[in-house]
């Protein structure tokens, strides 16, 4: 299955294991792993072709390479895609998905409820390229349609959001952006491909993470956009060919290993995340808990039709501010401390100290992301020892 489409015709775990196999001469079993930063020619003519783009092939390792094809490939099968382009981190991959189509003058329209770097990249760093950006509240489309300007070119939103777990209705701010000639990239690294098809939705572009779930195992970094060819060829090509934010064949091979076992792992880590979800609902010392897979989520009707389960993560609060939630960090035996997410491992995270420290508290609180809330990532551990050694946390607050 060397390409999306000759894979498309086979269930989730199928592509995952045997998507954009590339073999060599020596027919090995494991994807091989191409470490070459450059290409040799037959001849000068054939190198004068490459270069045209009129003979296929790679030519230089910052832009084009076998086992880099392979990961971007099996994505592409995964995602539904026509095509996919690797990085070397998750916020390369968000920035380029956002700053390559556009130029001075254009304008953004996206969600308040951002990852911090990412409300960096939409509130900083386009303004200062002359780029216009406008944030809304991502679950009131009143506010999309009012932010629609004739420069709008992007919308930008992550769903479920980082680390409130809001689900945005991808459909309904498609048909916005769509409305208006914009564009419409999701970061769906919440979900994950298993559980949402932001494409399949409406969006034009997605982008992930990949040093989350897809590698899930702590071991490297990378990111993916996932679009359509021509979104590739007339915006990203060139940008990433010229600036270089490049994957290295290691971690793309790390991530192509990785993806085997991604449904094995989300679905086994969404089902004990239901579970601690469950124990922690009526627990004296949680005083709000949010989780997508449960009937009590704020945007339980919009979960049940846009995505096929909940989510590896859960967020809670807990009562007694930031003293209270640090006695709980600090109490837990299994669960570690980190601002990474989906990993084997559990990881527990503070986020108005970490991954959102950056925003006002005010804007913070509007978020709703407290003193007292904890984002918990859920690992592949026993599920009852979960439980118990969050149970026992608690009794610390």
């Amino acid at each position: 299955m060397p390409e999306a489409k000759s894979a498309s015709r086979y269930r989730p775990e199928t592509r995952l294991v045997h998507s954009g196999t590339l073999r060599s001469q020596f027919a090995e079993t494991s994807e091989a792993l191409f470490l070459t930063q450059g290409y040799v020619y037959d001849t000068a003519e054939q190198c004068e072709a490459r270069f045209k783009g009129d003979d296929p092939g790679f030519i230089y390792s910052r832009y084009s390479n076998p086992t880099v094809a392979m990961f971007e490939q099996r994505m592409a099968a995964l995602e539904g895609a026509e095509t996919a382009r690797a990085l070397a981190t998750g916020m390369a991959a968000v920035t380029t998905a956002m700053l390559a189509p556009l130029k001075a003058g254009d304008h953004v329209v996206a969600a308040k409820a951002l990852f911090g770097s990412c409300r960096y990249v939409v509130e900083d760093l386009l303004p200062r390229y002359g780029i216009e950006s406008t944030l809304v509240d991502g679950l009131d489309l009143d506010q999309w349609r009012k932010a629609m300007r004739p420069n709008t070119k992007t919308c930008f939103i992550e769903s479920p959001t980082n680390p409130t777990l809001d689900v945005l209705d991808i459909g309904g701010i498609a048909e916005i952006a769509h409305q208006a000639g914009a564009r419409l990239i999701v970061d769906n690294v919440f979900a994950t491909p298993i559980w949402q098809s932001p494409l399949a939705l409406g969006a034009d572009v997605v982008v992930y993470s990949a040093t989350k779930h897809i590698d899930g195992q702590g071991r490297t970094l990378g990111g993916v956009i996932l679009s359509s060819n021509n979104f590739v060829q007339d915006h990203l090509q060139t940008f990433i060919r010229q600036t270089g934010p490049s994957i290295s064949p290691f971690n793309a091979w790390v991530l192509l290993k990785g993806l085997e076992t991604l449904g094995v792992r989300v679905r086994q880590q969404t089902e004990s995340a239901a579970a601690i979800a469950e124990a922690l609902a009526s627990h004296p010392k949680v005083s709000r808990l949010i989780y997508p897979g449960r009937a009590d989520h704020p945007q339980a009707a919009l979960v049940k039709k846009q995505m096929r389960a909940g989510s590896t993560l859960i967020g809670f609060e807990v009562e007694g501010g930031k003293a209270a939630a640090f006695r709980c960090l600090n109490a837990l035996k299994i669960a570690r401390i980190s601002n990474n997410l989906g990993d084997a491992k559990s990881l527990v995270t503070h986020p108005a100290t970490t991954t959102h420290q950056r925003l006002a508290p005010e804007v913070r609180a509007g978020l709703g992301i407290g003193e007292s809330f904890i984002r918990y990532s859920v690992g592949l551990e026993h599920k009852d020892d979960l439980i118990e050694d969050l149970v026992a946390a608690l009794e610390k607050v």
